[in-house]
């Protein structure tokens, strides 16, 4: 023997020696671990050798003769002689031993899943009942890895997710999650993606790299909608990602090596998954479809005539013949086979690559997507490139992993009880909203559902849902008010609650409950509103009635004739229906259920003024008292308002000792100390830094209580925003500023656009735009994106509260820079041209321009504080007659405008 039993262990084996494999003579000069980081090549004694293109620098090289190695050790001391090349096979009975779980959507890619394993282990001995998988077991590198593939014929995002479903009940110890398979690609003029290239999804702008759209009918009109985001996987996954990157930019890959290094161990793949010659790749300009229904291959029926092909130079010497991007994916449940809708989103969203199942895991496996390219997403389909496509996804897949340590993995968190509560929350929820939405697949019915309000609380419900701590809020559900309150007719569940006792999570696992019970009878109806101080403006009398009025009408199984008369009424005229006829048209459409629930989040921030809050309280009873409605409501403790709900059953919303215990124990999981595991019933995540348990408890006992908490938390946060460099510290200024001060929520992109003006510039240059992760991470905690809506906020409601009242000690220049900015974007040059001649024109300067709308109709509020210097931008702005047009148009709030009505559009009287 070479070495000894130590050898057989996880320990690097160094060696200078002759290594002797199935009779050929390998020599390789060097210890492994540094050998990985020489270019040298291995130099066979036989030409054939199925080794004889790998490089030493390749992990490939390195896990699969280490891996040989181990087993001819093994093999040897027990006086085997079976020194085959072929992964060993090795016995792995425990389900929990397995961290790493791969998903595969079709066999093709099964396949090459396997060819890339290092070794394969004996199947599972025992899966979960319900299971339906079927189950791969093996090792590649260091990782032992399980592969599932979808149920024949089955596609689309419900089958994946119900595959990773079943994996984790299975495998319960699976730290981190890959989808690797096929995919189309969006070739464009920013990226050149050949077939046979690999797409890896990478995030942007904040976000997750998978974007989730949905077709429908609208595809023929070259429209989508889009429906979410996937969160971006763990942290270990993404700087491997990055690591591995840099490697291949910097050496090169050996991903073709490795492909062919696979075959030729596989013979019988040589046929379907070898790379197909250069002259099977043609990328079809758009407006050349393929026949529908035509079998005929497209270089008969398409041909090869240059008018019809997108021309593209080959890649130099010195480029990859298979090239690895990084960016979007577009996931959804159909086929793309659209080029004009492929270049769309390729165009306004970065989309690389389209497929059908990423998005199935939206937002909670934490998942890498790595897609072959094997067709470029239009009519022109064929199964000659799925293959090496498929191979080359697997090839860069182990790579992957081939740079991840163990223990890196064994440190993420398990994900399987965050899936499991996800797919009975999130999904119900989805599921019930889309079957409402499919009752009414009249466009004219959508359409007047819109014209009631165009408000929508379902993605606020979805996020709320996401936030959840699994498990948490099931006192409320099973508390017996609640039973009451269910079993009850006409009665009214109150519950008060401090700021930042979960009043809002609460409300969203109550809404999940009801239209989940709702979902299996259509005589139960559910219609809820999350009110929001900051959206006033859109949360009137007459806007929270409306919007209670369309979501019972679409649980209908078609547009009751009541809401389609009142339509009819104003469908010709400029106004909206009055209050009255609303309430009366509600009435109507609440009578055609036999049970019907409102759910209203945070009443003490419902409009006060003119009277709306007590107004639509006093509506709301009045429903309740001709039709068997129920209604559930949180609020801060607020005495009038108490005093309005005197006679409801009340529950007092408050921090529930099992909810807490469950949400340190996900907190404290995801930490490596091993002294707040001891401590862990006495934790606050404020004091996670604490390492000696003097110091933990010095630092419980002066922890502040009640709103001193609030203001000591969000003083702390802004000392430490202080604290930072310059650079950091000015950009959490400002982004924090426009947060609070604006007259409305701002989207990302808006809020991109206000932090890169430069005050008195003609334009706004590119160059100065901030990512948005950026933005978010120098704020210390205090914003956050929503993921359905792209709107960023602070953190909670308190935190506005906070900073209203010390804005001065702050940001005391934050109005006089916001106006600054609003009429330096008001005076680009490319709002020369005045008023937009139509609404085609208009929409486009919106999209071209995103903070166009924001700085028109608000900049008028802003400039009652304004500095000397700004005035004389106002002057100028006001002075050219195009622009100055172009502002009055657009914001009754102006200068301008009040001069000459006297009143706003709140009716206030301004000087």
């Amino acid at each position: 023997m070479l070495f000894s039993a130590r050898a057989h262990g996880e320990d690097p084996i160094s060696f200078c020696s002759i290594l002797v494999l199935c009779g050929r003579k390998l020599f390789i000069g060097g210890a492994v671990a540094g050998a990985a980081h020489q270019p040298n090549k291995i130099q066979p004694r036989e030409a054939d050798s199925a080794t004889s293109n790998l490089s030493i620098s390749s992990p490939f090289f390195l896990i699969h003769f280490r891996n040989r190695l181990l087993s001819f050790a093994r093999l040897s001391d027990t006086g085997q002689t079976n020194l085959s090349l072929y992964p060993p096979r090795a016995s792995m009975s425990n389900s929990k031993d397995y961290t790493v779980g791969w998903i595969c959507a079709i066999s093709t890619e099964y396949v090459a899943a396997q060819a890339f394993l290092d070794e394969n282990h004996d199947g599972p001995e025992y899966v979960s009942p319900n299971d339906n998988n079927d189950y791969t077991l093996g090792k590649v590198g260091r990782h032992n890895v399980v592969i599932a593939v979808l149920p024949d014929g089955e596609y689309g995002t419900t089958s994946a997710a119900m595959v990773a479903r079943d994996m984790l009940h299975s495998f319960p110890n699976i730290r981190i999650g890959l989808m690797v398979g096929i995919g189309g690609g969006a070739p464009s003029p920013a990226h050149d993606i050949h077939l046979g290239d690999i797409v890896v999804s990478a995030s942007r702008d904040g976000k997750g790299g998978v974007f989730q759209y949905d077709f429908g009918k609208t595809i023929q009109d070259q429209k989508f909608q889009t429906t979410g985001f996937l969160n971006q996987p763990p942290a270990t996954l993404r700087t491997a990602m990055n690591g591995l990157k840099a490697q291949y930019e910097l050496k090169g890959h050996q991903l073709e090596t490795a492909i062919s290094h696979a075959i030729q161990e596989n013979p019988r793949l040589h046929k379907k998954y070898k790379r197909p010659g250069p002259s099977n790749e043609r990328l079809y300009r758009s407006e050349i479809t393929h026949p529908a229904n035509d079998g005929i291959s497209c270089e008969i029926v398409c041909g090869n005539d240059p008018s019809k092909l997108v021309l593209r130079p080959k890649r130099s010497e010195d480029e990859d013949n298979l090239e690895v991007h990084y960016g979007l994916i577009a996931s959804a449940n159909q086929l793309m086979k659209d080029a004009t809708v492929r270049d769309r989103l390729a165009a306004e969203m970065d989309v690389l690559c389209f497929e059908m199942e990423a998005a199935g895991l939206m937002s909670h496996f934490p998942c890498l997507v790595i897609r072959g390219i094997c067709d470029y997403s239009d009519s022109h389909k064929n199964k000659e490139w799925q293959g090496y496509a498929a191979m080359a996804a697997a090839a860069y897949a182990k790579d992957l992993l081939c740079r991840i340590p163990p223990n890196k993995i064994e440190a993420e968190k398990e994900i399987r009880e965050t899936l499991q509560h996800i797919l009975h929350n999130t999904s119900r929820t989805k599921a019930h909203l889309e079957m409402m939405r499919h009752k009414l697949n009249n466009d004219e019915d959508i359409k007047i559902l819109d014209w009631l309000t165009p408000i929508d609380y379902d993605p606020q419900q979805n996020d709320y849902l996401k936030r959840r701590q699994p498990g948490t809020g099931q006192w409320l559900l099973d508390s017996a008010e609640y039973q009451a309150w269910l079993k009850t007719k006409k009665q009214t569940l109150f519950c008060p609650g401090i700021p930042g006792a979960g009043k809002t999570i609460l409300t969203a696992i109550v809404i999940d409950d009801l239209t989940t019970r709702a979902s299996s009878d259509p005589a139960i109806g559910v219609a809820y509103i999350y009110c929001n101080f900051q959206q006033q403006g859109t949360q009137k009398i007459d806007d929270l009635m409306a919007s209670l009025l369309k979501q019972l009408a679409q649980g209908q199984s078609s547009l009751p004739g009541s809401v389609k008369d009142l339509y009819g009424q104003y469908k010709t005229k400029r106004t909206r229906p009055l209050l009255d006829e609303i309430l009366r048209v509600l009435q109507s459409v609440a009578k055609m259920y036999s049970r019907a629930f409102i759910i209203v989040d945070a009443l003490d921030e419902c409009q006060v003024s003119d009277n709306s809050r007590a107004r639509f309280l006093s509506e709301l009873f009045s429903l309740q008292t001709q039709h068997e409605l129920n209604i559930f409501a949180t609020s801060r403790p607020i005495p009038q308002i108490i005093g309005q709900l005197n006679g409801s059953v009340p529950l007092e919303i408050r921090a529930h000792n099992e909810d807490v215990r469950k949400y340190l124990d996900g907190r404290i999981s995801q930490s490596e100390s091993n002294l707040l595991k001891t401590y862990r019933e006495k934790i606050k995540t404020e004091i996670t830094k604490s390492k000696t348990p003097n110091k933990l408890e010095k630092a419980l006992e002066g922890l502040p209580t009640g709103s001193q908490a609030y203001n000591h938390a969000y003083k702390d946060a802004m000392e430490r925003i202080k604290a930072q460099d310059t650079d950091s510290r000015e950009l959490a200024e400002h982004v924090l500023s426009w947060i609070i001060c604006t007259k409305r929520h701002l989207t990302t992109v808006e809020l991109q656009h206000a932090l890169a003006v430069e005050v008195g510039g003609p334009e706004l240059d590119e160059g100065n735009l901030t990512q948005i992760e950026d933005m978010v991470s120098v704020c210390a905690g205090l914003v956050t994106v929503d993921e359905e809506t792209n709107i960023v906020r602070l953190v909670h409601y308190t935190t506005q509260e906070y900073f209203k009242q010390t804005q001065d000690q702050w940001f005391p220049n934050a109005e006089n820079d916001i106006i600054a900015i609003c009429v330096t974007y008001l005076s680009f040059c490319v709002f020369e041209s005045g008023l937009c001649q139509t609404d085609t024109e208009f929409e486009e300067r919106l999209r071209l321009n995103p903070l166009y709308d924001y700085a028109a109709h608000n900049w008028g509020y802003h400039a009652r504080t304004a500095s000397a210097e700004v005035e004389q931008l106002i002057i100028r702005l006001l002075e050219s007659e195009a622009k100055s047009r172009r502002a009055r148009a657009n914001d009754r709030s102006t200068p301008c405008s009040i001069l000459r009505t006297g009143r706003n559009d709140d009716g206030l009287t301004r000087k």
